[in-house]
């Protein structure tokens, strides 16, 4: 039996390709920066959220998105718009991308942030639960480093953001 493709499942299946530019082991579906995907005669919106509003990598992961959708033959333009309703939150993130990032090294935003705020990750080299965070500024926005004190690797944590906190 022959099943034909939409031409927006073919939008999911190639941003689904379409990796973070710092973090080549998620996409930006599994990173849930996906929120819409209108297409209409061969026009194809795209509407993101950014794990951050002062993410300087947005044009590069814009141009990633217009040019994947662009390889689709039926596609004649492209649109992608940042919006920031509704916020994006680290709960977005998938199981597939919670994987990725850890193939990468840095652990996931944690599922449970604690009434004062604070939040614990697990290290992604070794699993140990003995970490502790050495400073809540990464090299980027969304990140936090922190250090293993079992395997003594220093490593990168997401940083948990959440409409509750």
């Amino acid at each position: 039996m022959f099943v034909k493709h939409t031409l927006t499942s073919q939008v999911y299946e190639v941003l689904d390709s379409v990796k973070d530019p710092e973090i080549d082991t998620v996409s930006v579906i599994d990173l849930g920066m996906v929120e819409q995907i209108v297409v209409k005669d061969h026009h194809v919106h795209v509407q993101m959220l950014p794990t951050f509003s002062g993410c300087p990598a947005l044009n590069i992961i814009q141009d990633r998105v217009i040019q994947a959708i662009q390889n689709i033959e039926e596609v004649e333009s492209v649109e992608v718009e940042f919006i920031h309703t509704p916020p994006w939150t680290s709960e977005r993130i998938t199981d597939k991308g919670k994987k990725g990032l850890k193939e990468f090294g840095i652990a996931a935003p944690p599922e449970f942030i604690e009434e004062d705020g604070s939040w614990h990750v697990d290290c992604p080299y070794c699993g140990s639960i003995y970490v502790t965070l050495d400073n809540i500024f990464g090299p980027t926005a969304c990140r936090s480093i922190l250090y293993c004190k079992s395997c003594k690797n220093p490593f990168e944590a997401m940083k948990p953001v959440s409409t509750l906190m």
